[in-house]
């Protein structure tokens, strides 16, 4: 399983400035990291990881949306960019396997190039080049404190608006609808 001393590494090979931090109460899932490090949950982060199912020969794919912690982002947003047939939250087994974090905890570093990575476009956007995010590190004991930018640039994650509501397709037109009565 990956951990916090896999990521310290992988970041000191990509001399990218950061800290692990140690908690001071173990957490299950990054969505406990705001109450536990005493910030605002938009400066903690979450990589949500959901199952795909492509729309060729049934392929199966994860994909992670890096979203602020405590919010989810809209099913149906994730399916339209990933271009899947169906998405649902990924089942920890699967997480666990193919991620090689703990579910619940994973970072948005050294995920599996397979998998696709999205970012909530606010954060993208928003991120001061000095502004520091915490995220998950695979252990209930850690996190890790990284520039947003620096973590944005590292992950390759594209933005997305994972919040935006399904766009509703217009209803077909009926033969009986289309025509004028007299």
């Amino acid at each position: 399983m990956k951990d916090a001393l896999a990521i310290h590494r992988a970041l000191l090979e990509w001399e990218a400035v950061h800290e692990i931090v140690r908690l001071p109460v173990a957490i299950s899932h990054a969505d406990e990291l705001p109450k536990a490090l005493g910030l605002p949950a938009e400066r903690c982060l979450v990589t949500r990881v959901y199952a795909c199912d492509g729309g060729r020969r049934g392929r199966r794919f994860l994909t992670g949306v890096i979203v602020p912690a405590g919010e989810r982002p809209v099913v149906e947003a994730v399916r339209r960019t990933v271009g899947a047939r169906t998405v649902r939250p990924a089942h920890p087994d699967l997480v666990n396997a193919v991620t090689e974090y703990a579910a619940g905890l994973v970072c948005p570093l050294l995920l599996p190039d397979t998998m696709p990575l999205l970012i909530d476009h606010r954060l993208a956007d928003g991120l001061n080049s000095d502004d520091v995010v915490y995220t998950a590190t695979g252990e209930a004991s850690t996190a890790l404190g990284i520039r947003g930018s620096s973590l944005y640039a590292l992950c390759h994650a594209k933005p997305v608006d994972p919040l935006a509501p399904p766009a509703v397709p217009a209803p077909a037109a009926t033969p009986e609808t289309t025509h004028s009565r007299t």
